[in-house]
């Protein structure tokens, strides 16, 4: 139930869900001839163009993203720990899996692999069965791993997890078995902040190796490069909506879990 609630109760704060809601209202305040009706459908608004603009959007990731750069070439560890969350399970039409935007994850991972960083990789993330189904997503990210150049051999999987608290605690397990104390930790940089903390709750020495960074230097500059690019910057877009979303939903699980004690 708390992963469907997980799931459920964030999508009315995140900038779509609250727009929509203060529509509702005010189709309920039209239905009952209210005065106020120009309020909500001028917050929802306001709400919309605020979260849709690259201005606002890329300071907002920035914020996240920017926390764990390594300032220095990372050391090696015992374990590479990849997150899941990266693929899309094999279902016609798709004759394979599929890499999400996060795929860069998995890219990460082997390369690290491959520079000698650790000797073993731990592919870790179930599938949720009410969400797309298919096999464990540990397995599709083992087989790209492979694919890869990393040898079965070296590739440990978490089938289990769910969340990132799941993660961090099926990892443990993997970890105290085999006495591995240390490990580089790769998941997208919005989301290290939380994974780290989580993390390092259940004693592991994880040493943060961020990827997938959805906002660099030349994204901050553009708006300043024209009044073109100015202009267009303002203008409400999709793609920024989502990094704003996904902004909110990383600040939402980080007051959920410091709630249960899992930060």
């Amino acid at each position: 139930m708390f992963l469907f609630l997980s799931k459920l109760l964030p999508i009315f704060l995140y900038p779509l869900g609250l727009a929509s809601l203060l529509m509702v209202v005010a189709l309920i305040q039209w239905w009952r001839r209210s005065r106020w009706v120009p309020i909500p459908i001028s917050l929802a608004l306001v709400l919309l163009l605020v979260t849709s603009n690259s201005f606002v959007a890329n300071r907002l990731v920035q914020e996240l993203e920017w926390q764990h750069i390594p300032k220095t070439e990372l050391p090696t560890a015992q374990a590479i720990v990849i997150l899941g969350g990266v693929t899309r399970s094999v279902a016609k039409p798709r004759s394979e899996v599929d890499l999400r935007e996060q795929g860069d994850r998995i890219l990460s991972g082997a390369q690290l692999y491959r520079q000698g960083k650790a000797p073993l990789v731990i592919a870790s993330g179930g599938r949720i069965a009410w969400r797309s189904g298919g096999a464990p997503e540990s397995a599709d990210m083992a087989e790209i791993l492979k694919f890869m150049g990393v040898p079965e051999s070296a590739i440990l999987q978490d089938s289990e997890s769910l969340n990132t608290y799941e993660n961090a605690v099926n990892v443990k397990q993997i970890l105290d078995e085999r006495g591995i104390s240390s490990v580089l930790l790769v998941t997208s940089a919005m989301h290290m902040p939380r994974a780290l903390k989580v993390f390092q709750r259940q004693g592991i020495e994880a040493i943060p190796a961020p990827t997938d960074f959805l906002v660099s230097e030349l994204e901050l500059r553009e708006p300043s490069i024209s009044s073109q690019a100015t202009i267009l910057s303002l203008l409400p877009s999709a793609d920024q909506l989502d990094k704003t979303t996904r902004v909110i939903k990383e600040y939402i699980g980080i007051v959920v879990y410091r709630v249960r004690g899992w930060l």
